[in-house]
């Protein structure tokens, strides 16, 4: 196994595969059409802080439509993604660590 200096560079290795398939989701049609708008699937990111790494949303009310409001159901996309892929950011990690995978 290999000395890990720095932990969030493993776990940026899996963010930045999970945001990856994040951004291949297909969009619902917006009805917003003004110039600048950036639809809610293209604000997906990953920020690395001084020792974590956050994935999520880019925009603030995309936690309102994951878990949704008392005016409107949900629409999750990151946990279903998530738990859909899993193993496959786990062994990308894994393989970053230097430890074998099955």
């Amino acid at each position: 196994m290999k000395n890990v200096e720095n932990p969030t560079n493993i776990l940026e290795v899996g963010a930045k595969e999970f945001v990856n398939d994040l951004s291949k989701l297909t969009k619902p049609m917006s009805q917003i059409r003004k110039s600048g708008y950036t639809h809610l699937i293209d604000s997906f990111a990953y920020r690395v802080k001084k020792d974590e790494v956050e994935a999520g949303w880019g925009k603030y009310y995309g936690p309102m439509v994951e878990h949704g409001t008392t005016k409107m159901n949900e629409q999750p996309h990151l946990y279903h993604l998530w738990n859909k892929n899993k193993e496959k950011y786990y062994k990308s990690m894994l393989t970053k660590l230097g430890l074998k995978t099955w």
